[in-house]
């Protein structure tokens, strides 16, 4: 399965085995959740799931690499210890706590969050001398003579042994006691994650257009060569701070991430491209409504990777706008739930408390997105600046609420001219499509990763733009018939079938 469905396997599982009765007692016992192991490919995004995960279901995350770890590290260390035994005493070894035991304590005490998952990833590729605690550890549920706190959840990750020759076979004793996940890569799946992760638009205007470079293993007279979605993705912070920097990212810089050279080299000279369409083109002007004749006729010349390049620059730029516009509506939505207690009480300075207790909780918890973290401190931001306003102008009660009230218009405000300036840039965007592509395969792209992109989607859920709804409408139309069409082939292969 993809690694989509792999996230949603593993939450229900988890969701199933924190499901308690009535007497506060977990349905399926300690005993019967079995540990999860999801084997795959590197760099596909295993890791990565499982903060999404801890945070979604909101409960805590240790993550290991096992293969950092010695047999003492984890197991724990011996020491001798004097026991009675029939009226005499007796010199007994003992262990001291594991590490990643500890490491579980260790998180609930900083967090207050008692339930979780231990992950460890790399685990069929130990060493001889730990592979029989691990074993131990999967089937048991234990490091050493230390059981895994009751409440938290194991998931380990391995590669297959075609992509590592340190992988040790799991028996059939350890895999009967475990629910294995294969999971492959998948470009789709990826592209829905890349653009709420904000990966650079010329990967995705790449990618697009050679899904095939998207994930690949190959092994040649040099050794391995590969690209993956862990290089995609790393290359593409470089990209965006070389940008901020003014650098250029060269073949030899972009083989650094993706380490198949004639990939690297295909991308980075279509990174020239890029750039050169960008300026050919005119992706600011485009959105803003001010386009020429002559650049309508230079792309119905053009070849369709380059119209295509095109549509997708179109789409990254939107998707900061989109993106923008989604964190303006969040930072009100909040801030205007804490003004509602505020005219309730009329006491700011509690609201404000009440807003940081809740801020900190969240965040010593490690139960925030890197977006909702800085939403959440631009409005405890605000409301410590609304106090300090009030207070400099000698107001309170009423008359502070009404001075407070004034200011968060002004930031409705802000967010009203995001939407429509959004809004505004996306007509601009059908205007161009239509006069140069028309209802054609392009349109049918654009709209495609509309409904792929997150940010878009909660746009366009809140924000009606006539062009959007009727493109789609004919999109999931055009779906839909072929979807018709394909079930009928089949009943017309069966009934061929049958009459033979």
């Amino acid at each position: 399965m993809d690694i989509k469905r792999a996230k949603q396997e593993i939450k229900d599982s988890i969701e199933a085995y924190l499901k308690k009765d009535a007497d506060g007692e977990y349905m399926i016992p300690a005993i019967r959740q079995r540990p999860i192991l999801l084997m795959g490919p590197p760099g596909i995004g295993k890791t990565q799931i499982m903060e999404q995960i801890a945070k979604e279901c909101k409960i805590g995350l240790v993550s290991y690499t096992i293969t950092h770890h010695t047999r003492q590290s984890a197991i724990g260390l011996p020491f001798i210890q004097e026991k009675m035994y029939g009226g005499k005493k007796h010199s007994v070894t003992e262990y001291t706590m594991s590490e990643i035991i500890a490491s579980v304590y260790d998180k609930i005490e900083a967090t207050g969050i008692k339930e979780g998952i231990l992950f460890i990833d790399e685990i069929n590729c130990v060493s001889e001398t730990l592979a029989p605690t691990m074993l131990q550890f999967l089937q048991c549920k234990m490091f050493g003579n230390q059981k895994v706190p009751e409440g938290w959840i194991i998931v380990a990750a391995g590669n297959p042994p075609e992509y590592n020759k340190s992988v040790r076979d799991f028996d059939i004793v350890t895999l009967d006691r475990i629910k294995k996940i294969d999971v492959e890569e998948n470009y789709e799946v990826w592209k829905e994650y890349a653009y709420q992760a904000e990966i650079h638009p010329a990967i995705l205007a790449y990618l697009e257009i050679r899904k095939d470079h998207f994930y690949r293993i190959e092994t040649t007279v040099d050794g391995k060569v590969f690209a993956t979605a862990r290089g995609w993705e790393d290359l593409s912070q470089l990209l965006k701070v070389y940008e901020a920097l003014g650098k250029k990212a060269d073949r030899e810089v972009v083989h650094q991430y993706i380490q198949h050279w004639k990939i690297a080299k295909d991308f980075a000279n279509y990174l020239v491209l890029y750039e050169k369409y960008k300026k050919d083109y005119g992706l600011e002007k485009i959105i803003e409504g001010c386009y020429s004749k002559e650049t309508l006729e230079q792309l119905n010349y053009a070849p369709f990777d380059e119209r295509l390049s095109v549509v997708h620059m179109l789409i990254g730029r939107l998707g900061s706008l989109f993106k923008e516009s989604f964190v303006e509506d969040q930072y009100v939505t909040m801030l205007y739930e804490y003004l509602r207690l505020y005219k309730e009480n009329l006491n700011l300075e509690e609201v404000t408390a009440q807003a940081e207790g809740a801020y900190e909780i969240l965040r010593k918890a490690e139960q925030l997105t890197k977006l909702q973290d800085k939403i959440y401190r631009k409005v405890v931001e605000t409301l410590e600046r609304f106090g300090q306003m009030v207070q400099q102008d000698h107001l309170t009660g009423e008359a502070a609420f009404a001075r407070v009230k004034e200011e968060f218009q002004q930031s409705v405000g802000v967010r009203e001219q995001a939407v429509e300036h959004t809004l505004q840039s996306l007509n601009h965007a059908f205007d161009f499509m239509e006069d140069a592509f028309g209802d054609s395969q392009e349109m049918v792209a654009f709209v495609t990763e509309l409904n792929t992109n997150y940010y878009s989607i909660q746009f366009l859920k809140d924000n009606d733009c006539d062009k959007y709804y009727r493109y789609n409408k004919r999109l999931l139309f055009d779906e839909q018939q072929q979807e018709i069409l394909k079930e009928l082939d089949e009943v017309e292969q069966d009934l061929n079938t049958a009459l033979k």
